[in-house]
């Protein structure tokens, strides 16, 4: 069985949107190698009038949806027990680390919230993750959930062309890629790097090491503090000079 990504959502037209394109498409419609498939919870209200939501416990804005009508979705799904995610800007952080332990399953299934959100109690009951794209919030979980499952598509063997691109991408070993640049050479008077063009493979793969440093650091001092410390755990001679680096610059 190929890894199956199923959704629940109230709009599943929304699907495949860009999961349907390039390569993830191509991998999914032509060569097998994973499946999508959305389930419509709007088909499992009682309510005569399609009705999935109502007001927040408590009192308060917005509606909520209920427990009882997500619960039977997702009751309606087949198949061996996968990692069961929730897309919530409450959720823990969306990481690498963690799309590669899912992309080990047999599959995802995803609940797309809307409006306030979903009755906690069930997903307290059913094991859901609440998964978190980033420190913002959208109208509903669609989006946040075709950027969890291209995640972990693109991780299936056979779904990219090379391996290798995967081992040397941001996050990989806990820093973030280097710049890529390709012809022509000269744009709007930038230049590509000398030493990419140099044709010596040792000084190109150290400059784009030194990128990969400096850019972490930069933009993001939250991984640039747990390299160093894993680095200096390790007992690496680099990691000692950096953690003088660091301090010299006052970090």
């Amino acid at each position: 069985m190929p890894f199956t990504a199923t959704v629940l959502t109230m709009f599943p037209e929304a699907f495949p949107g860009p999961l349907g394109v390039s390569l993830i498409g191509t991998a999914w419609r032509e060569r097998g190698l994973w499946s999508l498939e959305t389930v419509d919870i709007r088909a499992f209200s009682t309510d005569t009038r399609g009705f999935l939501d109502d007001t927040p416990a408590g009192g308060g804005p917005g509606a909520v949806l209920k427990a009882d009508v997500v619960a039977r979705a997702l009751d309606s799904v087949s198949g061996p027990q996968r990692p069961l995610l929730y897309m919530s800007a409450r959720g823990r952080p969306l990481t690498q680390a963690r799309v590669k332990e899912w992309a080990k399953a047999d599959g995802i299934t995803v609940l797309c919230g809307r409006f306030e959100g979903v009755d906690q109690r069930v997903l307290d009951a059913r094991g859901f993750e609440e998964v978190s794209v980033g420190d913002a919030v959208l109208a509903g979980g669609e989006a946040a959930a075709m950027v969890v499952i291209e995640a972990c598509v693109r991780l299936i063997p056979g779904v990219l062309g090379q391996a290798m691109s995967l081992s040397s991408e941001s996050f990989e070993d806990g820093l973030l890629e280097h710049p890529q640049y390709t012809r022509p050479r000269t744009f709007e008077g930038l230049e590509i790097p000398e030493v990419l063009l140099s044709g010596d493979h040792k000084k190109v793969a150290q400059w784009r090491e030194e990128q990969r440093r400096e850019t972490t650091r930069e933009r993001r001092p939250d991984l640039w503090t747990a390299h160093l410390d894993k680095t200096t755990h390790a007992g690496l001679e680099p990691a000692k000079s950096q953690v003088k680096s660091a301090k010299a610059r006052g970090e």
